[in-house]
């Protein structure tokens, strides 16, 4: 190696040796300085102690008797001192254990937990810091903290106090008073009638939805807050019948400062309003004044409808010709009507206050009757009855008594009303339709009697001819021409029908008589024993299409009934297949059968002659015209109605109805 590289080599050493010195020294400069903050930073917190302990001496009494939390940190955050409540609210030891303030911050409340701290550094102190802490069992509260910052004697932060308030169940009140606000709020706005709130300067502080409706504001009551009041007066007074009356009025109810209810007020367009106004006064001091308006309208005319109804009905009471009386629960009367007046001959002055039953039964049954209806009135029961009375002039009446409970508007029982009808004359008639009742069901019996005499009297003549006529053709056996027999038949057939005319019109007399005792009449069976005993051709088929009832009635009645439509049904059938069908309906209060065939048909116009005694479509020898006055007698004895439908050469169906017993 030259002597020039070894040069350079050791002017490089040197220059590194003068390097790293200098770099100790710069070092150890520092390592000084640190020390001395160290010890200065010690000697600080030695005095913090001892400047703690100094006030701790002099504070002892005011700490330990503070009400609320109090706690003293260093400006690390680390707790120093707790007082009584605080551990409590804390529940923390400080004495045992070691806290920093940090560890007490709710963790969504951390930001603004620093930034507060800084304004704390910065301004010496802050008030009213809300915010939520954790209690050492993680518990939640919300707490209110006023804290300053501790200086030692030369003026520098060495700390910080504050005073903690538990305002948990402060903060959880106010939550439901805001809830309750916004909600009232939010009742107001959408209250059905118009809400209008003034301060004492009459500037307005809330109003609603509907009185904006109801005076046809095109802004929200948002919009009208703080405008004044006669603005909103200038507004709406127009809309009135009479707006200076409205606007005086208001002058008068505010200078007076006295509450006002129920003022109506009339729209140009008929709409009716109800006012109230309230001063609302405060120890005695006027803090503004409440308005409402509600929307009467309907209310109005329903109770001028009321008023009209009440007038109109009180007079039909007055002058209707039924006896009306009103007792209360102990007998005494407290109303009576002009009608009520006239039939009893007293006045309404002797029967007010009076007991009910003093002046008209007339025997001690009625009296005894009175009492009766009484009881039931007062069990809610209503009912009708007759009572035998004497009027103020000394005159035998009758009554008939219509009584019901009276209620009030609560549904309780506060006495009976009765209705009273003078049936006197009623009664009267009544007696003379019983006589000729009697005496009309005593002629029916002699008519009736009557009808089997002539029927049976009638016969015998027919019966001797018969007879005679018999004994001619025999003893002149083989003498006669021919012409002679076939008139001897003539003879033959014309009694017959004679014969069976009298037994059509003895039957057509006891078809209308009513029968005293009623019997369970099955009428399947009925059905069943005609298409035994009647002559059904070969070629014509009779169905019952449904169950028939039982029904009660005279079994005789019902089989003539019967007989006589499928009779009618058999003998007047033109087509090679015959049907007759018999069905049944239930309807209620009636019971509905049809008799339907497939025979001749009947033309409208003969719809009604047809039940007509004695009145037959069809000449033949084997009908007389009465069977369907029969069946139509019958029928109305059971308090029913017949109809048919019918077509010429289709058909017919005959419907009726019996009412059920």
């Amino acid at each position: 190696m030259s002597q020039e590289k070894i040069d350079i080599l050791e002017r490089a050493l040197k220059r590194e040796k003068s390097a790293r010195k200098a770099a100790e020294k710069i070092l150890e400069d520092k390592s000084r300085d640190l020390y001395f903050v160290s010890e200065k930073l010690k000697d600080t917190n030695t005095k913090l102690e001892t400047l703690l302990d100094e006030k701790s001496i002099q504070l002892e009494g005011v700490f330990e008797n503070i009400v609320d939390a109090f706690v003293v940190m260093d400006l690390s955050g680390k707790v120093v001192k707790f007082n009584e409540p605080a551990i409590h609210l804390f529940g923390y030891d400080i004495n045992n254990e070691t806290l920093n303030v940090k560890d007490l911050v709710y963790k969504e409340d951390m930001e603004y937990a620093i930034s507060s701290f800084f304004d704390l550094l910065t301004k010496g102190f802050f008030k009213n810091y809300q915010s939520r802490i954790y209690t050492k069992s993680k518990q939640i509260k919300w707490v209110q903290i006023n804290a300053s910052i501790i200086y030692n004697k030369e003026k520098q932060p060495i700390g910080a106090q504050g005073i903690v308030r538990d305002i948990t169940e402060k903060r959880a009140a106010d939550e439901k008073l805001l809830e309750s606000k916004n909600r009232l709020s939010a009742l107001v706005l959408n209250l059905n009638s118009g809400i209008i709130l003034e301060d004492e300067n009459r500037k307005i502080s809330l109003t609603n939805n509907k009185f904006c409706q109801l005076f046809k504001i095109d802004e929200s009551p948002e919009d009208l807050y703080g405008k004044n009041s006669d603005w909103a007066l200038d507004e709406i007074k127009t809309l009135f019948k009479k707006p200076d009356e409205f606007e005086n009025r208001i002058i008068e109810i505010v200078s007076n400062k006295t509450a006002v209810f129920g003022d109506h007020l009339e729209l140009k367009d008929g709409t009716v309003l109800e006012r109230n106004y309230m001063p609302i006064i405060v120890s005695g001091n006027l803090n503004g004044f409440l308005w409402t308006f509600r929307d009467i309208t309907l209310e109005k005319n329903y109770s001028l409808s009321l008023e009209a109804q009440k007038a109109k009905y009180s007079n039909i009471i007055a002058n209707m010709n039924l006896g009306l009386i009103e007792i209360n629960t102990d007998n005494e009367i407290l109303m009576v009507n002009q009608s009520f007046v006239d039939m009893s001959g007293y006045s309404k002055e002797e029967l007010i206050g009076q007991k009910g039953n003093i002046y008209f039964p007339l025997t001690d049954v009625d009296t005894e009757k009175l009492k009766e209806k009484r009881k039931k009135r007062l069990k809610g029961e209503s009912d009708s009855y007759e009572l035998k009375v004497k009027t103020k002039s000394g005159e035998t009446r009758h009554w008939l008594v219509s009584g019901a409970p009276n209620y009030n508007l609560s549904g309780e029982i506060v006495g009976s009303i009765g209705i009273n009808l003078d049936i006197t004359e009623f009664k009267k008639l009544e007696l003379q339709k019983e006589k000729i009742l009697k005496e009309l069901e005593k002629r029916n019996e002699e008519l009736h009697e009557y009808a089997h005499i002539v029927s049976h009297d009638l016969k015998s003549p027919l019966r001797s001819i018969d007879a005679l006529v018999s004994w001619i053709k025999t003893d002149n056996e083989g003498k006669f021409d021919e012409m002679t027999l076939e008139n001897f038949n003539l003879i033959n057939t014309t009694l017959e029908t004679m014969e069976k005319l009298f037994s059509n019109v003895l039957e057509y007399s006891s078809a209308g008589s009513n029968t005293s005792s009623l019997d369970d009449v099955d009428l399947n069976v009925t059905l069943s024993d005609l298409k035994s005993f009647l002559y059904v051709p070969e070629n014509i088929s009779i169905n019952v299409v449904n169950t028939l009832p039982v029904i009660k009635g005279d079994k005789t009645k019902f089989q003539q009934l019967f007989q006589n439509f499928i009779s009618n049904a058999i003998k007047f059938c033109d087509k090679e297949v015959g049907l007759v069908e018999v069905g049944y309906e239930d309807k209620n209060t009636f019971h509905q059968f049809f008799i339907r065939d497939n025979g001749i048909g009947i033309e409208k116009k003969y719809h009604e002659k047809i039940f007509q005694v004695f009145h037959s479509l069809n000449k033949r020898k084997d009908s007389t015209g009465i069977g369907l006055s029969i069946v139509k007698k019958i029928i109305d004895l059971h308090e029913g109605d017949i109809w048919l439908e019918s077509e010429p050469n289709v058909g017919t169906t005959f419907f009726f109805t019996l009412k059920k017993n």
